[in-house]
C-alpha cells in the first residue's frame, strides 16, 4: 500500500535539467500530483529552463508566481534568483532574502516550507548536485513524517548532493532516475 502524497518538491543543481529530462517525459497530463522544482541557476536575460522541460514533458510547465494556488498538472519551476516558499493556504511566495547555501533560489528554502504544510503528504527527491543545498530540507521532510528520495549519486552527473542528503541518514530511498521516474508512475495507479 503506497501513502498518498498530495505535493512533489524536487531539488537540483549541476546536471539537474539532464537528470529532470530522465523523469518527467512519461508522467501523463492528468499526474495526480503537483510537482515542484528548484533547480539552482543563475538570471539571464534568456531562460529556456521552462522551455526546454515543456517540451519533454505533457505535464503544464510553469514558474511559480507570488500567491498562486499550488494544483496537480503542473510542474512548476523557482524563479531564477527567487527562494520560493509555500504558504499554509497552499499558494506560492516568493521571497529575496539571502542565499542559503550559496544559492538563491534554494532547495532547502522550499523544502523547509512544503514540509511544514504538507508533514506526511509531502514527497521530497534530491537529484545531481554540487553543493550540500537540500540535505536540511530533507531532515525536515522527515521529521514531519515525509518521504524522501535521493538519486543513486553512483549515476548522478554532480554526487556531492546526494552524497550530502544519504549521508544526513534523511534519505528513505537510494533510486537511479529510471527508478525515480517509475517510482512516480506508480503513484498514478494508486489514486
Amino acid at each position: 500500500m503506497m501513502r498518498k502524497f498530495r505535493v512533489i518538491v524536487i531539488g537540483c543543481s549541476a546536471g539537474g535539467l539532464q537528470a529532470m529530462m530522465q523523469i518527467v517525459p512519461e508522467l501523463p497530463k492528468e499526474f495526480p500530483i503537483p510537482i515542484i522544482l528548484v533547480q539552482h541557476r543563475a538570471k539571464e536575460p534568456k531562460d529556456l529552463l521552462e522551455e526546454v522541460l515543456q517540451h519533454k514533458t505533457k505535464l503544464n510547465v510553469k514558474q511559480a508566481d507570488e500567491k498562486e494556488k499550488i494544483l496537480p498538472g503542473y510542474l512548476y519551476i523557482a524563479p531564477p534568483d527567487y527562494h520560493l516558499l509555500i504558504e499554509q493556504d497552499e499558494t506560492f511566495s516568493l521571497s529575496s532574502d539571502e542565499p542559503v547555501q550559496y544559492s538563491r533560489p534554494s532547495i532547502d528554502v522550499l523544502f523547509e516550507s512544503a514540509a511544514s504544510v504538507y508533514g506526511a503528504g509531502l514527497l521530497g527527491i534530491i537529484l545531481t548536485g554540487a553543493n550540500q543545498d537540500g540535505t536540511y530540507g530533507l531532515k525536515a521532510i522527515k521529521s514531519k513524517n515525509g518521504y524522501t528520495i535521493s538519486q543513486n549519486p553512483k549515476e548522478a552527473a554532480f554526487q556531492l548532493m546526494p552524497e550530502s542528503a544519504i549521508a544526513s541518514n534523511a534519505v528513505d530511498q537510494v533510486l537511479k532516475l529510471q527508478e525515480i521516474k517509475q517510482f512516480l508512475i506508480n503513484l498514478t495507479s494508486d489514486v
